[in-house]
């Protein structure tokens, strides 16, 4: 499957922003999907994740009441809705998807995701 984001850009504290991660070569619903983010001189950090079925999500604690992920079987893509931006929040962010994990179930571990996008960039400016 091949994964391709968009919807990165630079908006100020406070401010909301709405990531998509569309796939070809593979439907979504096969897989479970996850948004992940790096900054500069830090290591990659899971966001959210979303099982194949989409009826279970999981969010990292700091993202919890921020940010939001879904998945739209129909248009496969999954989505990554993130309000109340901070500095904190500026990196590049990357969708996965692996098909390691039966229904219900996500992960939170770059090892365990097998195929990735290329990333989008958000800057959230102070």
């Amino acid at each position: 499957v091949q994964l391709v984001e968009s919807g990165g850009g630079l908006v100020r504290a406070g401010g909301s922003l709405r990531l998509s991660c569309a796939a070809s070569g593979g439907t979504v619903s096969s897989y479970t999907m996850g948004w992940f983010r790096h900054a500069p001189g830090k290591e990659r950090e899971f966001v959210a994740a979303v099982d194949s079925s989409g009826g279970a999500t999981y969010h990292a604690d700091s993202m919890k009441g921020r940010f939001t992920i879904s998945k739209d079987n129909a248009k496969n893509m999954v989505s990554l809705q993130m309000d109340s931006l901070k500095p904190d929040d500026t990196a590049v962010y990357s969708c996965a998807a692996s098909m390691r994990f039966p229904i219900h179930t996500v992960g939170i571990q770059t090892s365990e995701y097998d195929y990735w996008g290329q990333g989008t960039q958000v800057t959230v400016s102070s």
